[in-house]
């Protein structure tokens, strides 16, 4: 495999859907887009997906979750992820643009929201029984809104999906009180702007004062903000990031371990052997050893 697949939201359309969204149940998903999603692959779009019924784990980017009744996970754009489901899984699965949410929401942005304000965020939300049946209402009116051409459909659709973004919204951050939207607002938009700008340069610019310089703060300005809004230094920060693309680089592609070295900017091997068992515990040869016994399982 030499590249991560990167899937469109038009491969799973049909012919008279809208290009900037999908649904379906998820016991339909797997069977009608077996051969799109049986490897590990990444989106351009954002997706949500509820469990209703089934057990089994998601990974995203190297982090598995638990699946099982109520799991309901979220994931943003060019994230890699795959699953092992229990043959008796059910539930919904959402796929949507950003312009189908941002273009029509002047007051409201994706980033708003917790699971898709960071990647440095979990991004699995379990409900309790007292909310299964809403959620599962909302997600069961999209549905019905996509299979029918209903007057207005198009509102509808994002009405329902304002709302399962509201409440998942709400019942997240009771679940997850040490995430940093108790900071103010201005802290959060700034570490948006360190990230956007990290994603963007982080294969050739790892330096804190780089990226502060940029934002137009100080390195410990840039510090307090990534400590008060995800508990890290920017510099774990940065590390963080150029570890989940060595990891993906790792198992995902058929490169050598010096040509991966090479693409995160790293002039030495050994260094970047350092690096990396500094930060995930093992060499990059053991992690890709033991994910590659995983991978084969799954």
């Amino acid at each position: 495999m030499n590249t991560i697949k990167v899937l469109d939201i038009h491969l799973f359309q049909k012919a008279d859907q809208s290009g900037e969204f999908y649904c379906n149940t998820l016991q339909d998903h797997l069977k009608e887009s077996h051969k799109h999603i049986e490897r590990p692959h990444r989106h351009n779009f954002f997706l949500m997906m509820f469990v209703t019924k089934g057990t089994g784990f998601h990974d995203i980017d190297f982090n598995t979750y638990p699946l099982k009744d109520g799991s309901v996970y979220f994931m943003s754009p060019g994230q890699v992820h795959s699953w092992q489901l229990s043959d008796d899984v059910e539930g919904f699965i959402i796929f949507f643009s950003q312009s189908f949410f941002d273009f029509h929401y002047a007051d409201l942005k994706l980033k708003a929201f917790p699971f898709f304000a960071s990647v440095n965020f979990p991004r699995l939300l379990q409900l309790d029984a007292g909310y299964f049946s809403e959620m599962r209402t909302y997600f069961e009116t999209i549905r019905n809104e996509t299979v029918h051409h209903y007057l207005l459909k198009d509102h509808m659709l994002r009405n329902a999906v304002s709302n399962i973004l509201i409440l998942s919204s709400r019942l997240f951050l009771e679940n997850e009180k040490e995430l940093g939207f108790a900071v103010s607002s201005s802290y959060l938009h700034t570490f948006q702007a360190f990230e956007k700008l990290m994603e963007e340069q982080f294969l050739s610019q790892r330096s804190v004062s780089f990226y502060a310089a940029l934002l137009t703060i100080s390195g410990k300005h840039l510090n307090r903000i990534c400590q008060s809004v995800v508990g890290l230094k920017a510099s774990e920060v940065i590390a963080k990031r150029t570890v989940l693309e060595a990891q993906r680089m790792l198992v995902y592609l058929d490169d050598s371990l010096g040509d991966i070295a090479f693409k995160l900017g790293f002039e030495e091997y050994p260094y970047f052997t350092r690096f990396f068992k500094k930060h995930v515990g093992q060499s990059p040869s053991e992690f890709l050893k033991r994910h590659q016994i995983n991978f084969n399982k799954s």
